[in-house]
């Protein structure tokens, strides 16, 4: 098996990268375990911080890498908090205080129409001159009182009509095969398959 670094000391996504690649032929190694430290993700893009951190851990370990830069883009807020979701209400980071401030910023607004982004960049190398990038929305809307223990970060708050119920309320199986970063992930799997 081919050796990749996940870009990424986020527990929630590295539970969740670890169950999308299990079929994968990469052992998937998370950045922590080379003592990367977290890039810094200074654009306003998240095009462009995945590219930065991806090339970032690469560097670093001598590997490919893997970087995922995602976040929710609320319709009323004018795609806010978009690429600043987990420093939405500063830091230190906190999920708890980001769901409070996007609660208040929501108050008296009617349109809740939300969307999960994800984009996620492979690199072969830090100097990669054509790094493989895939994305992937999951819409739904967002509600004012949690419901939901799995996932993280919004999930608790991210309605999912057709399902009935808020995305972590959901199953992990069955999150990851629809959301943002499954959505994502299948197609860069796809991208990588036809390089080989």
């Amino acid at each position: 098996m081919k050796k990749l670094v996940l870009a990424s000391n986020n527990a929630g996504k590295l539970r969740e990268f670890s169950a999308l690649l299990a079929t994968v032929d990469f052992e998937v190694l998370p950045q922590a375990h080379f003592n990367v430290p977290e890039a810094e993700e200074p654009h306003g893009t998240f095009v462009e911080n995945a590219i930065a951190k991806a090339r970032h851990a690469a560097k670093l370990t001598g590997l490919p890498a893997l970087a995922d830069d995602s976040g929710i883009c609320v319709e009323a807020l004018g795609g806010a908090p978009g690429v600043y979701s987990a420093r939405f209400a500063g830091e230190p980071k906190s999920d708890a205080r980001n769901n409070e401030k996007l609660i208040a910023d929501l108050a008296g607004k009617r349109d809740r129409r939300a969307h999960y982004y994800c984009i996620l960049v492979f690199v072969r190398h830090a100097d990669d001159p054509q790094p493989i990038i895939a994305e992937g929305e999951w819409w739904g809307e967002i509600v004012d009182t949690p419901r939901g223990a799995n996932g993280f970060g919004y999930d608790p708050y991210f309605w999912l009509s057709a399902f009935g119920c808020t995305a972590a309320e959901l199953p992990s199986t069955q999150k990851n095969a629809i959301s943002h970063r499954g959505i994502a992930l299948a197609k860069l799997m796809e991208r990588l398959k036809s390089r080989q």
